[in-house]
């Protein structure tokens, strides 16, 4: 992503390029964490083995992402709480 017009005051300029590696590095970030969950979702549906173990990771990248600001505190929660809920249910 390019800065469209590049502003004249030297902080703003620096902030500008601040803003485009912050962007990219939180959208690497995010997708890291939506691919875990995905990846856990398979094992489920699939009634996969390693199930517990992509839980562990996608809870973790969740986390992660709610620790950064990625995501609000209450989303995680409620994603870790259903993917919690849906590992049980295959386990039963």
């Amino acid at each position: 992503m390019e800065v469209n017009q590049m502003p004249i005051i030297k902080s703003a300029i620096e902030r500008a390029k601040t803003n485009v590696k912050s962007n990219k590095r939180n959208a690497a970030q995010l997708s890291t964490m939506r691919t875990t969950v995905k990846k856990f979702e398979k094992a489920v549906t699939n009634h996969d083995n390693n199930a517990a173990e992509l839980y562990k990771a996608a809870s973790s990248a969740v986390d992660r992402a709610a620790s950064k600001g990625l995501i609000k505190t209450n989303k995680a929660s409620r994603d870790k709480s259903r993917m919690a809920a849906r590992l049980a249910k295959a386990n039963a």
